[in-house]
């Protein structure tokens, strides 16, 4: 995979609209999985599949897929397109899970949290900060 995927990006299932949650292994199939909350549509769960939560979303909206089931939205993030364009296959070699991600000092990176705890931002979300936007790309403890 060549990490042409992030999580926060836009992206398009089966002509639906959705925004990019999780990137990684799943317990429910081998492989890499991209999690996504759909946008208008009716998804399948909430972010979690058999008892196991990976991303947070609202109940009926999230959706699991395999990379290449997915299309770059032609959606603008931040005034700059998200993608090559409606029809670029998505791919990723960008790993969520812990395990596959190391610190500069060799320790694991942990794991972003979906949520601040008051619940006020959240992985994906446009924010501005000192008059520059950007997308939050993890929360969490940092050292």
């Amino acid at each position: 995979a060549d990490g042409s995927i992030s999580l926060g990006q836009q992206v398009s299932w089966n002509g639906k609209k959705a925004s990019v949650r999780y990137i990684g292994n799943v317990r429910f199939a081998a492989g890499e999985w991209v999690g996504f909350e759909l946008t208008d549509a009716k998804g399948m769960h909430d972010g979690s599949v058999m008892g196991v939560p990976y991303f947070d979303c609202p109940p009926a909206k999230g959706v699991f897929a395999r990379p290449a089931q997915l299309s770059a939205s032609s959606a603008v993030l931040g005034g700059t397109p998200a993608a090559a364009g409606p029809s670029a296959v998505v791919s990723s070699a960008q790993k969520v899970a812990a395990s596959k991600s190391a610190a500069p000092d060799g320790h694991a990176t942990p794991p972003s949290k979906q949520r601040t705890t008051d619940r006020s931002i959240s992985l994906g979300q446009e924010v501005v900060w000192h008059d520059k936007k950007g997308v939050v790309r993890y929360i969490g403890d940092v050292r």
